[in-house]
């Protein structure tokens, strides 16, 4: 017996996809400009500032530095899709 696939597409199927792609491209720029605004002065403070390099070792300043990334990542995704989500809403009235 064949199988039998319930799954129907969304005309919207598409344009969904796009949008998603657009906000993980999007995001994935800001997160690594975010990576690079922030890596600087963590770097210059942990080798300058004395209590810097007493507290801060290398585990935090990857935290500091990767928090940073992702919050930029999550940030633009999300305004992104909320943006299109906006857009497609205004389109239907």
């Amino acid at each position: 017996m064949a199988a039998r696939n319930f799954f129907v597409r969304s005309p919207k199927e598409e344009e969904s996809s796009a949008a998603i792609r657009e906000a993980v491209l999007l995001g994935g720029k800001n997160a690594a400009i975010a990576g690079t605004v922030v890596a600087v002065p963590t770097f210059v403070a942990c080798r300058v500032l004395p209590w810097a390099k007493h507290n801060l070792n290398y585990t935090a300043q990857a935290l500091i530095i990767s928090t940073a990334c992702v919050a930029g990542f999550f940030i633009t995704a999300d305004k992104t899709i909320l943006r299109n989500a906006r857009q497609n809403t205004i389109g239907r009235t």
